[in-house]
């Protein structure tokens, strides 16, 4: 297959049908546009038709100055990571814009470009009289190459709570997927990692810094799994695990407070995610958790549909197989249907799932028909990864953009 065809692998109608919504969201906001713009986020890398159309709308959406608006947020972030030429102009434009330099998505998108075009802008952004600015547009220039990050030692205890937090989430999120920054960054990293009292934040913190060579944080985490509240060891040994890179699973058994704890989203969320990350290293301490999200059928949940591929594909729950089935044939909630023919192609059940597929591409829930399409670009490109991924989960199904 060239490179032309798997490009357009997810096929036409979905492909027009999203070009179509780009389109129509820039002449009127949609009620569900954090939706449309997850699903754009997320099949983006896979349309080089989808990415002419979000091209266009990033540029229309910066000369208006939308920059809060979710489809911004997608169209640059996925333009940086897949056609960066193509986004630095855009960029480069947002930077200047405002006091906010775009916001955080405009600066998150710029650690991926690499544009000579990016330098001047940033470099002025980085001088900006708000810390939150200055700090998130060096953290570009350290990724881009053109600084060391000597600076943001200096700036880090300056950012009150509030844009921590979105520091965390909008910009150390997706450098904590494998961007690899200076060592010299570790100490203004430690700084928020100090004042951050959120587990889940504290570990993605952390991750950018391991990433950056810095052992500090592994260290800590080793130590508070020793020497800690006997009520957080447990937690803290899941942390250290996770910056460990280890192959190995953990033996401690996991509890749905500790999953939510180390979550990066508030633990009121109860997002599971650390959950799924044990359960694709086959620690065989989740189980029980797997096997309790499906103990109520039929599956009506999220959660649910992804412990049953788990089981189905790791711990021999050949019954699984049908309740995935059923979900994707006939679960109430519309938007699960897809969700559940993904799952049963993460599964192993390969055949039914293309077959499923095949009817769930037209679903009127654009949520189901984007993982329908991912399932038939993945018939035809032989993926060897999973198509339920946490970024692809949270920005199809949830609408979440980092």
């Amino acid at each position: 297959m060239t490179k032309g065809e798997r490009a357009e692998s997810l096929g036409k109608e979905l492909v027009d049908r999203l070009v179509a919504d780009v389109t129509s969201a820039l002449k009127r906001h949609p009620t569900q546009e954090a939706k449309l713009a997850g699903v754009v986020r997320a099949l983006a890398p896979h349309s080089a038709a989808l990415r002419q159309a979000i091209g266009e709308a990033a540029a229309v959406l910066a000369k208006r100055g939308s920059f809060g608006r979710p489809l911004y947020a997608a169209c640059v972030r996925s333009l940086a990571e897949t056609e960066p030429r193509r986004a630095a102009p855009v960029l480069a434009k947002a930077l200047l814009a405002n006091d906010e330099a775009g916001g955080f998505a405009t600066l998150s998108a710029a650690c991926f470009v690499k544009e000579p075009a990016l330098a001047a802008p940033l470099a002025r952004v980085a001088a900006s009289r708000h810390p939150h600015v200055a700090f998130a547009a060096e953290v570009a220039r350290v990724a881009r190459g053109e600084s060391e990050g000597a600076h943001l030692v200096a700036i880090a205890p300056k950012i009150k709570e509030s844009h921590r937090i979105s520091l965390c989430v909008e910009m150390f999120i997706p450098l904590s997927r494998g961007m690899r920054l200076p060592r010299t960054v570790g100490p203004a990293i430690a700084v928020l990692r100090d004042a951050e009292r959120h587990l889940g934040r504290w570990l993605v913190l952390a991750e950018v810094a391991t990433l950056a060579s810095d052992p500090g944080p592994l260290e800590e985490a080793r130590s508070k799994a020793k020497s800690g509240p006997g009520s957080a060891r447990a937690a803290w040994s899941l942390v250290a695990w996770a910056l460990s890179g280890s192959t190995t699973p953990p033996s401690t058994r996991p509890t749905v407070e500790v999953v939510a704890r180390l979550s990066d989203r508030p633990s009121a969320d109860r997002d599971t995610a650390f959950l799924f990350r044990l359960a694709a290293a086959r620690a065989p301490t989740v189980r029980p958790m797997l096997e309790g999200a499906t103990r109520v059928l039929p599956l009506a949940d999220e959660v649910g549909i992804r412990a049953a591929s788990y089981l189905l594909h790791d711990h021999g729950r050949e019954e699984m197989r049908g309740a995935l089935e059923q979900a994707a044939r006939a679960a109430k909630r519309e938007d699960l249907r897809g969700f559940a023919v993904a799952a049963l192609w993460d599964a192993g059940a390969v055949d039914l799932a293309r077959e499923l597929a095949n009817d769930t591409i037209t679903s009127r829930s654009l949520q189901s028909a984007a993982w329908a399409a991912l399932v038939r670009a993945a018939a035809k490109s032989n993926w060897d990864r999973p198509l339920i991924d946490e970024p692809s989960l949270r920005r199809i199904q949830w609408g979440w953009l980092e």
